[in-house]
């Protein structure tokens, strides 16, 4: 199960389960579209990777298995400092 995490890595804007421009890598590396497309050029930069929109996970089934809580802010492996 994916673990749907709950902002994105280089700008932290939330992401919530049913985000419609959140993307994952093949690892759940967790990025908003914005920085996919402009940050980082398509490629997943911890794994090197590519990204597909992740799914959304339907609202009856989040509470059995809701979301990750934990916060991934990595803006430095985004070219941010």
């Amino acid at each position: 199960m994916l673990e749907l995490r709950p902002s994105c890595e280089c700008c932290d804007k939330d992401l919530p389960p049913a985000a419609a421009d959140a993307m994952i890598c093949t690892f759940e590396c967790t990025f908003c579209r914005d920085c996919v497309e402009n940050r980082l050029g398509g490629i997943c930069p911890n794994c090197g990777g590519n990204f597909a929109l992740r799914p959304v996970r339907p609202a009856g089934k989040l509470v059995n298995n809701p979301p990750s809580r934990q916060r991934v802010f990595n803006p430095q492996g985004c070219g941010r400092t």
